[in-house]
């Protein structure tokens, strides 16, 4: 009986508790309207995007080894640039039908000087040149935030039916 007594006596205080706490525990801190920002927020660096011509390659290096150590796969959204850092992200767009792509650097190259950029295959289909080797782009470098600059952020996202 003394048992059954405790086992009530403990739900009424975990319900207790539970009916006590605020709906929302998110604090205000942390609460907003997806896509507001604070005035604290700092500014990401933007950088003047590069134009120039692109190539691409794919079936003679797959399966080879690239600059960052791992195994290219033409398939994949990657590409070679002789100076952004490996594991940049770059937005591409063909300057002939504006089509983009978002490859990351994974190798070192082009070769040829007068080329800025080398699409693997996958990318360049997708820009449609993978027929025609070498067309006019335009490289954006895309900042990812690291982790530490997302400390302490809220990372809640509206759902299509207005939840969060």
């Amino acid at each position: 009986m003394l048992g059954e007594f405790n086992q009530i006596a403990a739900a009424l205080v975990f319900t207790t508790a539970l009916a006590a706490a605020p709906a929302d525990s998110t604090p205000d801190r942390l609460q907003g309207t997806p896509g507001q920002t604070k005035s604290n927020q700092t500014a990401m660096k933007v950088r003047k995007p590069q134009v120039g011509e692109a190539s691409w390659y794919g079936r003679f290096f797959q399966h080879q080894r690239t600059a960052s150590g791992e195994t290219f796969d033409m398939y994949q959204f990657t590409a070679a640039h002789r100076t952004l850092p490996l594991g940049s992200w770059v937005k591409v767009t063909d300057l002939k039908n504006d089509r983009s792509v978002i490859v990351r650097i994974n190798d070192r190259g082009p070769v040829p000087k007068n080329r800025i950029i080398d699409l693997s295959y996958g990318a360049a289909k997708m820009l449609g040149m993978s027929e025609n080797g070498i067309h006019p782009v335009r490289l954006e470098l895309i900042d990812t935030p690291t982790l530490s600059q997302n400390e302490g952020k809220s990372n809640r996202v509206l759902m299509q039916d207005g939840r969060l």
